[in-house]
Order: structure tokens, then C-alpha cells, then sequence
């Protein structure tokens, strides 16, 4: 065991920068946070555990593991909560990210393919979450799209965005170019909960603010409303996939 009690420890230096997209890409690392989250994950490790870090009044999770030696690091109560920036109070587990490919976009989609390039990681989390509730086949990221492993993503999603298969596909604006599979969702457009919906498709969903402005010859699904103005996006986006899960087979 490792004790780290200052500040300027480059250990401490380089979790603290795992809570922002940039030090993720930066150091090729992420904080798992949650006892449920951490729980789930080590009965079925995916991801390299490159640390796990407690302070005190913790009791190190990873010396079970077999065949397995895991780094570990204790911090002061203080500096552990400076990393632990969702506010769990658990061991946190410094995991290696997987590298997402690039998916050839001119290949047909397999079952309900999610586009995301929504750039807020919590709406990011609760949407895959949502995907794989309803059985999503995979969610493909546009470059406008945040870091999957972001704290605050992984904790929406409730472990969904460490499941899930996720590719990266560009810009959205490239992406929507004529193709008869894709659809999206927008304020106007074909109802949901009326639509065919095809078994294999790509369902687009709108970044809030600017969606599809400007972007022509879409195929447009909505969720009518009544009210307001649109609904949130991953609140929309859940809809449809609930659809989707109860289409006529």
C-alpha cells in the first residue's frame, strides 16, 4: 500500500484531471465510483484495473482478486474526496479505457444502432441507460459527442456505458447523408408510437439547442406533446426506444 498525503503527489495530480474529458484522454484512465457500480464490475472485470485508492476508513477491495495485483494507494479523507467527485464515499478504481473503433457507417446497422453526439455526460449516461433497458444493439458517438467515460456519464447510466458496445462514426452534419436507415428524432416528424418500426435502423438523436438545424432530407420521428415546447432529448430518446422495444415483431 501506497500513502499519498500531499497535493502535489503526481498520482493525486493525474486523478484529479480524470474528473474532465481532456485528462481522460490525456492519461488514458478513468474513475469507476459507486458501490454498486464496483461491486457489478468485479464480479466480471471488462476494463484493466490500473489503481484502487481508499482512505482510512476503507477496506481495500481488490487483494481478493485473483490472479490479479492491483496497485493501492491511500489518501487523507480530505484528498480522497477531491477525487472522488461524484460523492460516494467508496473505493474508487482507476480503470484503462477501451479504445473505440471507428464504424464503417456505409455497412447496414444491426438491430436499434443509438447515435449520440449529445455533448452533456450525464444526458449521455441516462440515454444509454435507456439503451440498453430497451435493447439498443449499440451507440455510435459523433465527434460532438462527450467522453463515454466520464464520471458523471458512467454513474448515469448506471453501469449501461461500461456494457454496451460503443463506436465512434465523425461529424453528425457527415453522418446524415442519405441514407434510408437512419432516422431522427425531432420536434416534427412521424409519431413514435404509430411508426413501423423496422427491426434493424439507426435512431439520431438531437443535441439540445441546435438539432438538425440546417440539415435537410431527413427522415424525422417525433414524440408529440402537449404544452411545452419539446421534451428533453434523453427524455424523448427513451420514449422512442420504448417503442422500438414494443414494436410488432
Amino acid at each position: 500500500m501506497i500513502d499519498i498525503s500531499s497535493k502535489t503527489n503526481e498520482h493525486f495530480r493525474r486523478w484529479s484531471d480524470l474528473s474532465s474529458a481532456r485528462g481522460i484522454k490525456k492519461h488514458q484512465e478513468f474513475i469507476l465510483m459507486g458501490e454498486k457500480l464496483i461491486s457489478e464490475f468485479l464480479a466480471n472485470p471488462s476494463f484493466k484495473i490500473k489503481a484502487e485508492i481508499i482512505h482510512e476508513d476503507l477496506k481495500p477491495l481488490t487483494t481478493s482478486l485473483k490472479g490479479t495485483r492491483v496497485p493501492l494507494f491511500k489518501l487523507p479523507k480530505a484528498l480522497f474526496n477531491e477525487i472522488d467527485v461524484v460523492g460516494t464515499h467508496y473505493n474508487l478504481l482507476v480503470l484503462e479505457p477501451k479504445e473505440i473503433e471507428v464504424l464503417s457507417t456505409d455497412k447496414s446497422p444491426k438491430g436499434l444502432e443509438v447515435v449520440c453526439p449529445l455533448g452533456d455526460p450525464s444526458n449521455l449516461g441516462a440515454l444509454a441507460r435507456s439503451a440498453m433497458a430497451f435493447g439498443a444493439s449499440k451507440i455510435l458517438l459523433t465527434e460532438e459527442s462527450c467522453n463515454p467515460y466520464h464520471p458523471k456519464a458512467i454513474k448515469a447510466s448506471a453501469g449501461a456505458m461500461l456494457k454496451l458496445p460503443i463506436f465512434k462514426i465523425g461529424k453528425l452534419a457527415d453522418f446524415l447523408q442519405g441514407n434510408d436507415q437512419d432516422f431522427v428524432l425531432d420536434m416534427k416528424g412521424e409519431n413514435v408510437a404509430k411508426f413501423p418500426w423496422p427491426n434493424d435502423l439507426r435512431l439520431v438523436i438531437g443535441e439540445e439547442g441546435p438539432g438538425f438545424s440546417g440539415i435537410k432530407g431527413l427522415k424525422k420521428l417525433s414524440v408529440p406533446s402537449e404544452g411545452v415546447e419539446s421534451l428533453n432529448a434523453t427524455v424523448a430518446a427513451s420514449i422512442a426506444l420504448f417503442c422500438y422495444a414494443n414494436r410488432k415483431k
